[in-house]
């Protein structure tokens, strides 16, 4: 490998709906799409990505999930990797989804579990 390549992913034509929502269908590789959603590239230390609390390689199995569902792509610059969002792939295959997916994720993170009343009953109550 020379010091500037991409690991394997799909190709556009190739990233399949299913395949892109179960990969985003765990809590863990949400909160990575959110902070991908940036723009930028970001290394897989799991301290930059508020993801301390988890092994190294937990994180980097939730990394290559999302590289391989053609979510993210990877590039190799020596013994560094940097992730990004396929942004420009996936709204050319699903127009909308990240736009829905991060509103309804922003949503969630605003929200918090309460019950009110002590008796089991929790609702959703916006935090300000």
């Amino acid at each position: 490998m020379t010091d500037d390549e991409r690991l394997p992913q799909p190709a556009t034509a190739d990233i399949d709906l299913v395949t892109v929502l179960h990969a985003l269908g765990d809590p863990v590789r949400m909160t990575l799409l959110l902070s991908y959603a940036d723009g930028g590239e970001h290394s897989c230390d799991p301290r930059g990505l508020g993801l301390e609390h988890l092994h190294k390689s937990t994180v980097s199995h939730h990394m290559r999930v999302l590289r391989e569902a053609g979510v993210t792509t990877t590039r190799v610059a020596g013994r560094n990797r940097f992730v990004s969002l396929r942004r420009t792939d996936l709204d050319t295959r699903f127009p909308g989804l990240l736009d829905a997916l991060l509103s309804a994720r922003a949503t969630a993170v605003r929200q918090k579990p309460v019950d009110p009343l002590g008796d089991g009953a929790a609702g959703l109550v916006p935090q300000a």
